[in-house]
């Protein structure tokens, strides 16, 4: 869409504001709205500015002017405001002009441009599948003397015997047991639907919603796989209006991997695949999963940098809370056709040669999407240029339920981290990778850790409730 397109959109729709917005280091959406009137092609220029101090990981107050460059290919029209109002994702730039190298967003575009230069490919696509909760009640507290947190929903296995609801109408979903359900047991149909329509009128592509395992409502939408880049937008596009939709439905919408003890976490599991020119290059019929050897090689650099990669795709310590073995969640590091406890999954019902791909399933949705894209598709072409062989360093296949295999087996299978400080520790160790072509900075690399390493230690040295439990009465 051209700067007078989006001009010419403005007028058409009556847009009041114009929402300019951006993504910071944790992934979050942050933004600015103008009035359209003032709103002309020199703002596409000259861009939108900004106080870069303000924002954690980027920059001091002595350095705190930047710039949003907006980018018209991402307008649509919020569904949410009472006001007409645009929105617009945007590129970060200095006020010399320069692509600011903490951008995440210029560093999902740096990541794309690298992949042209390989010679490996033009495009690469991804499509995630991000989890969620949808509850009624949230509600959480951390002080001197007390912490704690509880939430609710009306579809909780824990509510078979509540009376408050003025006449208990039970079908509760049960502990691991949301797995598409239909109504009266799914009571959330309407409202992913609402969530649906709103995302396709914003531009997605829609291909289905269902409930998900965990009780107290869980649920997936799928939207339709795209460029690395447009994906990492539609994906903070999803996350808005699933959250703001629930609000209007007066509940709350969570990506949280973990807010629930003993049921299934949330994750994103995302799809990757690579095509040269339109051709896809991960299929060849026949072979293993019909996967080529240049994908076999992709899966083996993921594979190989996954501790370090871990630290991007899963970087909150809530992450490791889901990264445990019991709830389908992928903890062994090792790839296989179909199977949902391998980290790498070559999905092979209906697969055409162009549906041809893998499957990451460690990552969640406390990532930010443009570091972590570009991280796996860095991890997976340095896979390719060296020719890295999973099947050589015993990471597979595992094609039989690896949950059920013997303890001295399990113990041949290398484990994601235990800990996001063990995750930053192999980041720390293996992070050339993600600097081949400047896609990412050392710079970039050694500040993340650092915010990161922040992050855990605020974590580390609270007490935990169950504490309590286990040394009160030493």
């Amino acid at each position: 869409m051209s700067v007078q397109n989006v001009l010419n959109l403005i007028k058409e729709k009556n847009i009041e504001w114009v929402d300019f917005r951006f993504v910071g280091l944790s992934g979050k959406a942050q933004h600015i709205s103008l009035p359209a009137t003032e709103v002309d092609e020199e703002t596409f220029v000259n861009g939108v500015a900004f106080d870069g101090s303000s924002i954690p990981g980027f920059r001091g107050i002595e350095q705190s002017d930047m710039v949003m460059m907006p980018d018209t290919e991402t307008a649509y029209i919020d569904p949410f405001t009472a006001h007409p109002t645009l929105i617009i994702m945007s590129n970060i730039h200095t006020p010399d002009g320069d692509r600011y190298d903490r951008d995440p967003r210029s560093i999902a575009q740096k990541a794309e441009e690298y992949l042209q230069t390989t010679g490996i490919g033009t495009q690469a696509f991804f499509a995630p599948e991000s989890e969620f909760f949808i509850f009624d009640d949230v509600r959480y507290e951390n002080g001197m003397n007390k912490s704690y947190f509880e939430v609710d929903s009306e579809e909780a296995g824990w509510n078979t015997g509540r009376k408050e609801e003025g006449g208990n109408l039970a079908y509760k979903v049960p502990v691991k047991g949301g797995y598409v359900p239909v109504a009266p047991i799914d009571s959330q149909q309407d409202i992913r639907s609402e969530m649906c329509n709103k995302l396709a009128d914003a531009g997605l592509r829609i291909e289905r919603h269902h409930h998900e395992v965990a009780t107290a409502g869980q649920a997936e939408i799928n939207f339709r796989f795209d460029s690395l880049t447009k994906t990492a937008d539609n994906l903070l596009k999803y996350k808005y209006i699933v959250a703001n939709t629930a609000r209007e439905y007066g509940k709350v919408a969570t990506f949280m991997p973990k807010p629930l003890f003993g049921d299934n976490g949330s994750g994103m599991h995302v799809h990757m695949s690579i095509f040269n020119e339109g051709e896809p290059l991960f299929y060849e019929k026949g072979a293993y999963a019909n996967l080529s050897e240049l994908a076999i090689h992709y899966i083996g650099g993921i594979l190989y940098h996954a501790p370090a990669l871990i630290a991007i795709t899963n970087p909150s310590t809530n992450s490791f809370k889901r990264l445990v073995p019991g709830y389908e969640a992928p903890v062994n590091l090792v790839f296989s056709k179909g199977n949902r406890s391998a980290a790498v999954r070559i999905p092979i019902a209906a697969v055409t040669p162009k549906g041809c791909r893998i499957e990451f399933r460690t990552p969640d949705s406390t990532a930010n999407p443009y570091l972590a894209f570009a991280a796996m598709l860095m991890a997976g072409l340095d896979g390719i240029k060296k020719k890295i062989d999973p099947r050589a360093l015993g990471y597979g296949p595992f094609d039989t339920n690896i949950y059920e295999m013997s303890d001295a087996e399990k113990a041949e299978i290398r484990s994601v981290p235990g800990t996001l400080e063990e995750a930053l520790d192999a980041l720390a160790a293996d992070s050339e990778f993600l600097t081949e072509g400047g896609v990412f900075t050392q710079d970039f690399i050694d500040n993340y850790i650092e915010l990161k390493r922040g992050e855990a230690k605020q974590v580390a040295i609270r007490i935990h409730p169950h504490e309590y439990n286990l040394y009160f009465d030493c």
